[in-house]
């Protein structure tokens, strides 16, 4: 009987490894290499000292006016002050606890979602009830709760309810009609080309324009459409166009085999669809999808133009305050952040959900 003996992984040679060899891989690898990365050093010592020194060290922290600020970089302080307008707009501020409920109901049925439940019929109930917890929460009118106007919904809370909104009624509107542009009947084909090509041929300012203008020429007179409604739908509207085209992507990278092994099991059109092809569609858009998802997150902040004062617009609007002028690089600074950590977490969760979708055999 043979007897094997267990080798041991030799180590890799000391030339090969340690932070010498990462930067010689990386960073100094060819000429071209080198005057890229001194070029970015240059940049950086620019750049990031200036910028050290104004925010933090030089910056004033502490204070309740302008006047408090004692150094020469930022003044942190009308971030401080003004923060309740950045996050909530104009929503009273005896109703903001309801705000707060909210975010724990978030958290909850986040963690419900990916640990609580085990049956796509339970995720799709709770992806449906938060909505509905959203809308009696932060509206009112119902329960003993106060009504709050959605004129008074800003800042953040408003760029949120929008991103929301969009992105979970554009995605299956872009379906339906990525189905529809691949449909064999000639009408439903050509309407659903027809909606796309033109949507996306409009930028969104425009359409925006005419939800606010056009669309209440179409109601009798003397009824009126809220106009984070109208926003609400015309932004649904552009971003299931850009949805279908990313779903249309991924319908066409699946095999035709696919679509013939689920013909071979007697299935019906929207059964194969549905169940066969649909998954592995939305599999390959992921990527797609976020990105759309990302952009409508940030394209939100075209909605000032119709009078809606989300995050980007408290900033000009906190800074024409007589009391805070001339504070709008603090306020931009401050939203930039947000916004690169809204962005960047939806990009890395783009990435776990690939890897966990992750089917390819390599």
């Amino acid at each position: 009987m043979a007897v094997y003996e267990e080798k041991q992984t030799r180590p890799a040679p000391e030339n090969l490894k340690g932070p010498m060899h990462w930067l010689k891989e990386n960073l100094f690898y060819k000429p071209s290499d080198i005057i890229v990365t001194f070029l970015i050093l240059f940049i950086l010592i620019k750049i990031i000292p200036p910028f050290l020194d104004w925010a933090f060290i030089n910056a004033s922290f502490s204070g309740t006016t302008k006047i408090d600020a004692v150094g020469s970089g930022a003044n942190w302080i009308f971030i401080k002050e003004k923060f309740s307008m950045f996050m909530y707009g104009f929503y009273p501020s005896s109703e903001v606890y309801r705000l707060k409920i909210l975010v724990f109901v978030t958290i909850v049925i986040i963690g419900l979602f990916k640990y609580g439940t085990k049956t796509i019929v339970q995720k799709i109930f709770l992806f449906l009830l938060y909505p509905v917890i959203g809308f009696i929460l932060i509206k009112g009118g119902m329960f003993g709760l106060a009504e709050v106007a959605t004129s008074k919904w800003g800042g953040l809370l408003l760029t949120l309810v929008i991103s929301f909104v969009g992105i979970s009624l554009s995605i299956p509107i872009g379906i339906i009609l990525a189905f529809g542009r691949q449909s064999k009947l000639p009408i439903i084909k050509n309407i659903s080309v027809v909606y796309i090509e033109f949507i996306r041929g409009v930028p969104l300012i425009t359409m925006l324009f005419m939800g606010s203008v056009l669309l209440p020429l179409f109601f009798q007179e003397g009824v009126e459409v809220d106009k984070l409604l109208r926003a609400l739908i015309v932004i649904t509207m552009v971003e299931s166009a850009f949805v279908s085209e990313a779903i249309r992507g991924g319908l066409q990278a699946i095999p035709k085999g696919q679509y013939e092994a689920a013909d071979s099991l007697g299935l019906s059109y929207w059964q194969k669809m549905i169940m066969v092809i649909l998954p592995q569609a939305l599999k390959v858009a992921i990527p797609n999808l976020v990105g759309i998802s990302i952009e409508l997150f940030k394209d939100t902040s075209l909605v000032m133009i119709i009078g809606l004062f989300d995050l980007l617009s408290m900033v000009h609007l906190s800074a024409n305050d007589s009391n805070w002028l001339g504070m709008e690089t603090e306020g931009y600074v401050f939203v930039t952040l947000l916004y690169l950590i809204f962005c960047y977490s939806m990009s890395r969760y783009s990435m776990t959900l690939e890897k966990r979708f992750n089917t390819d055999h390599r």
